[in-house]
């Protein structure tokens, strides 16, 4: 049997107008793939700008802690205490180390601020303050704590 040209016009009109819906499905499918490749590079860049706050915040921790280490005496003496808000004052190169100490958290970390607590037998407290509002997205504040010995 063979088919004429009659027969296969026939045909062709109940087809026509299909890859056009193909190419539209396929649009959309993209475009929702798209979207949630959008959303996950947002939260990889919310997520890396949070680790990079507590890294500095980490970093910033342990640098007070030298600094304290290489002037023990006046540690043990609390000549490092400084509360949370509190401006760094005093002389001598306890007063400059906080102050340096205190620049740095001010222009490190979003609305940065420390505390440093030396207790009775040399136990020290440090806590590093930030403001982490484009990391959780909910203005929360995040604190980093180290305890350790002089």
């Amino acid at each position: 049997m063979s088919i004429t040209k009659c027969q296969f016009q026939n045909v062709r009109p109940s087809i026509r107008g299909f890859t056009l819906l193909e190419v539209l499905v396929a649009m959309v499918v993209l475009s929702v793939g798209l979207l949630g490749l959008a959303g996950l590079m947002a939260s990889s860049l919310k997520n890396s700008h949070s680790a990079y706050m507590r890294t500095q915040a980490t970093w910033l921790a342990y640098d007070a802690l030298d600094r304290m280490r290489a002037n023990r005496q006046v540690a043990l003496a609390s000549g490092y205490n400084l509360a949370l808000g509190a401006a760094s004052g005093g002389s001598g190169l306890a007063a400059t180390d906080l102050s340096e100490w205190d620049t740095a958290l001010t222009n490190t970390l979003t609305e940065g601020d420390g505390s440093i607590a030396v207790g009775a037998g040399g136990g020290v407290s440090i806590i590093v303050q930030w403001n982490d509002t484009r990391g959780t997205g909910g203005g929360a504040t995040e604190q980093f704590r180290v305890d350790t010995q002089l």
